[in-house]
């Protein structure tokens, strides 16, 4: 069993930035991947970003370049968020894989 545990989250005004971390542990040995995704009040959750074990990641197009995320896809993910805007405001939840394990998210609210 896998634990995740997200951390930075907060209130900023738009165009500021934040900075979310994860960690994960227990059974990690298996996890070859990491994503962050999010969920908006009244949206279905979203993929944000993933970064794998080589290292290579992936972004969903609306945070594709101002994003980033790092992390060694094994027990640590970080989202550095830069120009946020007021629609980037969600619960943003660490994801790891395999076996599928989340987080219990952090809110994320930019102000316009």
């Amino acid at each position: 069993q896998v634990q995740l545990v997200e951390s930075g989250g907060g209130l900023v005004q738009a165009g500021g930035s934040l900075s979310l971390s994860c960690a994960a542990t227990g059974s990690i040995f298996s996890i070859n991947a990491m994503a962050w995704y999010r969920q908006a009040p009244g949206k279905q959750r979203e993929w944000v970003a993933t970064i794998a074990s080589g290292g290579s990641t992936n972004y969903a197009d609306s945070v594709k370049g101002r994003f980033t995320i790092s992390g060694d896809a094994k027990n640590t993910v970080y989202l550095q968020m830069n120009s946020l805007k007021p629609e980037d405001t969600a619960v943003y939840s660490c994801f790891a894989g395999p076996p599928p394990s989340w987080g219990q998210g952090t809110q994320v609210t930019v102000s316009s």
